[in-house]
């Protein structure tokens, strides 16, 4: 017989991606939410920040219908909230706060925070005000809100409710809650600790030296005392602290001097991968499209024999192993072993100025250039151009994508939302037209984009580095090679060539593969996929769920 988990009635999950994406935390709560919202119908509740103003979120419909008693009493205490639905499967309901007026009580709140929980608001700048604004904002929605239901008798002593905040950015809302509604199960998770990720993003060693860094000692020596203060003090204070992945896991326990409660694995959502003959026709226009912008930009004709590869993520160049990315593409360059063309991009939202004019009107006029534009290398102008750090690799190993180049690299610096102006189609169906999908990460906590690209069966390159890449690992029980769907190298802190090598090496390998080895690679990436749906991790949840609420439980039976 398993254990016994104590189940919420109700959850308030809050964090600054709710209706707002910007990165990878949104798919992880996007992509749960059906799970959740099928579990406890409309009693997950998500709280995001309300800063759209002129324009409506194209992620967000309100229903004031929603709440509506509990919104007036929410609207004569002072929040300026709305309640509606975020537009993702599930349809989960949602709270947006605008977090603004708190700005005029910062520093009392903040003195508060020190005076309970030592956390070091002194040193803050950048990010750091507006999201705990915003957190602070969040929490009091959830006090106002559960104190309206003990008041109206819909909430009573036995009514078990979980607050859970997501990144440092949300954890002064954890510790307001944790201080001032003890019948709340706090939870916590760190997607990627702060300061372990500007120790990688500052070209330190993170891996080999991780048991001999003193997280409070460089969080000083690289100016981020106030994120790490808050970020430690809600791991050590709530009721139940997680993280993503074991790696991380290792990194919060020296760095924060706090060891994990529960791993979290992030899952996955397939309902909108697209099925049967319907993929097939999705894959073919996408490569038809990239096809069509090489062509117009390289003035070359690609067939559909060319092995099309890529890279994305967020634009850490280093952190996200896009500088070896760009290697392994150099050093393929003069591979014998190479059977096929290969067409690379690096899909990385960059500082992007606007569509290249000429690369439009040359997709409108349709056909075949056999002229290549100026700068082949990028489809969208930038404000730093020559500051760019992938257009300076590029320029540095004299990669211009000459006509006898096998290899061809090129930067799609934007946000692939369908509306670029340039590929205009969204990312996951982007993602459908490649062949093959390289995240050499160093510092990777999970892992989305390897997760992504199985998911719609195509076969990947990741590390033993990122959390997703572990895990594969565990599964495979040996470190997966492509024939398991996901190619997993060994990355440290100090052998870069070796990874760039081994990612060329792979390529030339799998451009010789005949299309019978190339069906079982993606059968195998989509079957691995299957093990990393919502339905296989929710239970670790549920885990963490039950660790908070026998604290809370605790905390009740003491008064």
């Amino acid at each position: 017989m398993g254990k016994i988990y104590l189940k919420p009635d109700y959850i308030f999950e809050s964090s600054w991606e709710v209706c707002n994406k910007v990165g990878g935390i949104y798919t992880v709560l996007s992509s749960r939410a059906k799970t959740l919202q099928d579990e406890m119908k409309d009693r997950i509740i998500f709280i995001g920040p309300d800063f759209w103003k002129e324009n409506e979120s194209p992620y967000f419909k309100e229903d004031s219908s929603l709440f509506a008693e509990w919104q007036w009493t929410a609207k004569e205490q002072g929040l300026k909230v709305r309640v509606g639905r975020w537009t993702v499967p599930g349809e989960p309901i949602a709270i947006l706060v605008d977090f603004n007026p708190f700005f005029e009580q910062k520093n009392e709140i903040y003195g508060w925070l020190w005076e309970h929980y030592s956390v070091d608001s002194l040193h803050a700048y950048g990010d750091y005000d507006e999201a705990s604004m915003f957190s602070y904002a969040a929490a009091l929605v959830v006090e106002s809100f559960y104190t309206f239901n003990v008041q109206c008798a819909a909430f009573n002593a036995d009514t078990k409710v979980i607050y859970h905040a997501n990144e440092w950015m949300c954890g002064l809302g954890a510790l307001y809650i944790n201080s001032k509604l003890p019948k709340i199960g706090t939870v916590f998770t760190t997607h990627a600790t702060s300061i372990g990720r500007s120790i990688a993003g500052n070209q330190k060693p993170l891996y080999d030296y991780l048991f001999a860094y003193n997280g409070d000692q460089m969080a000083g020596e690289l100016n981020m005392q106030s994120k790490h203060s808050i970020e430690k003090q809600t791991a050590l204070h709530v009721d139940c602290f997680t993280t993503v992945s074991d790696i991380t896991a290792n990194e919060c326990k020296e760095l924060l001097d706090k060891p994990v409660d529960v791993v979290l694995p992030n899952g996955f959502d397939n309902s909108f991968v697209p099925k049967a003959a319907q993929f097939t026709c999705k894959r073919k226009a996408a490569r038809k499209r990239l096809l069509d912008v090489a062509n117009a930009l390289l003035g070359e004709t690609l067939d559909d024999d060319t092995l099309i590869v890529s890279t994305s993520g967020r634009y850490e160049f280093r952190n996200k192993g896009i500088d070896v990315f760009v290697e392994a593409m150099n050093r393929l360059l003069r591979d014998r072993d190479l059977k096929k063309k290969v067409l690379a991009f690096i899909e990385v939202p960059g500082w992007v100025g606007e569509p290249r004019k000429d690369l439009q009107d040359r997709l409108k006029a349709g056909g075949q250039f056999d002229t290549p534009l100026d700068v082949p290398q990028v489809t969208h102008w930038l404000h730093n151009m020559s500051h760019d750090n992938v257009l300076g690799m590029l320029k540095y190993y004299d990669m211009h994508n000459r006509k006898e180049d096998n290899v061809k690299v090129i930067f799609l610096p934007c946000y692939l939302d369908g509306k670029d102006g340039i590929v205009n189609m969204t990312y996951y169906d982007v993602v459908l037209g490649n062949d093959l999908c390289i995240y050499p990460s160093y510092y990777e906590p999970w892992g989305y984009t390897p997760l992504e690209a199985v998911a719609f069966k195509v076969p990947c390159i990741t590390t033993d580095l990122a959390g997703f890449g572990l895990w594969a690992n565990k599964e495979f029980g040996h470190y997966g090679e492509l024939t398991d769907g996901v190619k997993v190298i060994h990355r440290t802190d100090y052998n870069y060539s070796e990874v760039a090598d081994n990612i060329k090496d792979t390529v030339a390998t799998f451009s010789a593969m005949d299309q019978k080895q190339v069906d079982a690679c993606r059968k195998a990436a989509d079957q691995l996929s299957k093990k990393a749906l919502w339905s296989e991790f929710i239970g670790f949840y549920h885990k963490a769920y039950d660790i908070a609420l026998r604290k809370a439980e605790a905390r009740k039976s003491e008064k």
